[in-house]
C-alpha cells in the first residue's frame, strides 16, 4: 500500500483536499495522511457542508499542523508524495523559500529535497511577479504547479463534475490512475479531434 500526504491549507477549495481523500480511500490502495491548517478549517466551514471530524475520518493518519517532529517530517517516512490542494499563496511561499516553521511547509521541502513527487495546487488569481517568481522557483526544485483549472470538453453538469476532474488529474501525478470523469481520446471518454469510433465513424 502506498502513502500518500494531503495538506489542505486556507485557500478556498477546501473541497478539493476533501474529494481528493474520499477519491483514494475507494481506490483502496493509499495509506492517506493528513495535515489540516488552523485556516483550513475556518474556510472549511465557510464554503463547505462538512465538519472537520468528517475530513479526518477519511485519512488514515492525522497530523497536528504544528508538530514539524511528526512522521511525515522526515525523509527516511517512506511516501509516494504529497498533494497540498488547495494551497494558499502564503503556504506556497514557504515552501518555495524553505520557511519550515508549519508541518505543511515541512513535509513539502522533505517531499522535495528527496526528490519524490510535490503537487501544489495553487488557488490564487491574478498573480503578481513574486507570485510567479515563487511558483518557478517550486518548479524547478521538481514541484508540479497544478492550478485546479475546469476542464470543460467534458460538459460537465454539476460543481462535482469539476471537481472531479481536477482530482482525478491530480492524482494521475502521483500514479493513481482513476476514472472519476472522462478522459480525452480514451474508451468511455470524450473523442479526440480526428478519432475514430468504433465502426469507423468520426
Amino acid at each position: 500500500m502506498k502513502r500518500i500526504i494531503i495538506g489542505i491549507t486556507g485557500a478556498t477549495g477546501t473541497i478539493y483536499g476533501s474529494r481528493l481523500m474520499e477519491m483514494l480511500r475507494e481506490e483502496g490502495d493509499t495509506e492517506i495522511h493528513l495535515v489540516m491548517s488552523p485556516s483550513a478549517k475556518l474556510t472549511l466551514k465557510m464554503e463547505y457542508d462538512v465538519e472537520t471530524d468528517y475530513i479526518n475520518s477519511l485519512a488514515h493518519e492525522v497530523h497536528a499542523p504544528n508538530n514539524i517532529g511528526a512522521s511525515i517530517s522526515s525523509g527516511s517516512f517512506a511516501s509516494a508524495g504529497m498533494i497540498v490542494a488547495p494551497c494558499s499563496i502564503k503556504t506556497m511561499s514557504n515552501i518555495a523559500m524553505g520557511n519550515t516553521g508549519d508541518l505543511i511547509s515541512r513535509a513539502a521541502d522533505v517531499i522535495l529535497k528527496e526528490r519524490r513527487r510535490l503537487v501544489i495546487a495553487i488557488r490564487e488569481t491574478p498573480l503578481h511577479a513574486g507570485h510567479l517568481e515563487n511558483l518557478l522557483k517550486l518548479a524547478h526544485l521538481g514541484a508540479v504547479i497544478f492550478p485546479p483549472v475546469p476542464a470543460f470538453y467534458n460538459r460537465p453538469r454539476t460543481l462535482e463534475d469539476i471537481v472531479d476532474q481536477s482530482c482525478m488529474r491530480i492524482l494521475d501525478q502521483l500514479d493513481v490512475h482513476l476514472e472519476t470523469a472522462p478522459r480525452w481520446g480514451e474508451d468511455g471518454g470524450v473523442l479526440a479531434v480526428g478519432q475514430k469510433i468504433e465502426g469507423g465513424k468520426n
